[in-house]
């Protein structure tokens, strides 16, 4: 930054980065002496400001993707528990299928969750759909489901 005194030491003419000239006056506050640079004082936190809800916006997003991920993973576990009991259950397959289903299930996904078990050939399928919850889960839930599916060879 080049700087050049004009009218004695009050007043400065200075170029900027930019190659832009303009002229700042020295002033002393408590023994400090202050520029132009200060009167940039404070732009930090404007622009902080200004990004603040994009930042905001992101981290809803990514707490969102997390629990679409979980829905998933819950799904797929739940079935395949319950795909796994209905195998090796004796004459009540279905509601033991159904029951080991919800079981496990944090009470948000469990009031809204559907099961379907069923026998096919020597296999022992069983489905488990979930609602999706925005943001809080058991506040509000999306419209479409996330379905999870499992077999298990029968026993016995």
């Amino acid at each position: 930054m080049a700087t050049t005194e004009m009218n004695g030491p009050e007043i400065r003419e200075t170029q900027g980065i930019r190659g832009r000239r303009y002229r700042t006056a020295d002033r002393e506050h408590d023994g400090c002496r202050v520029t132009g640079r200060d009167r940039d004082r404070g732009q930090t936190a404007i622009e902080f400001l200004g990004v603040t809800p994009l930042i905001i916006l992101l981290m809803i997003a990514l707490w969102q993707c997390a629990l679409i991920g979980y829905t998933f993973s819950l799904a797929g576990n739940s079935a395949d528990e319950a795909a796994h009991k209905g195998a090796i259950s004796g004459g009540l397959r279905a509601q033991a299928c159904r029951q080991v289903a919800t079981e496990h299930l944090p009470k948000a996904w469990r009031e809204k969750s559907r099961t379907t078990c069923r026998s096919s050939s020597d296999m022992y399928k069983a489905e488990v759909k979930l609602k999706v919850p925005v943001l809080v889960p058991g506040v509000l839930n999306w419209p479409f489901h996330v379905t999870g599916n499992a077999a298990a060879p029968l026993e016995g």
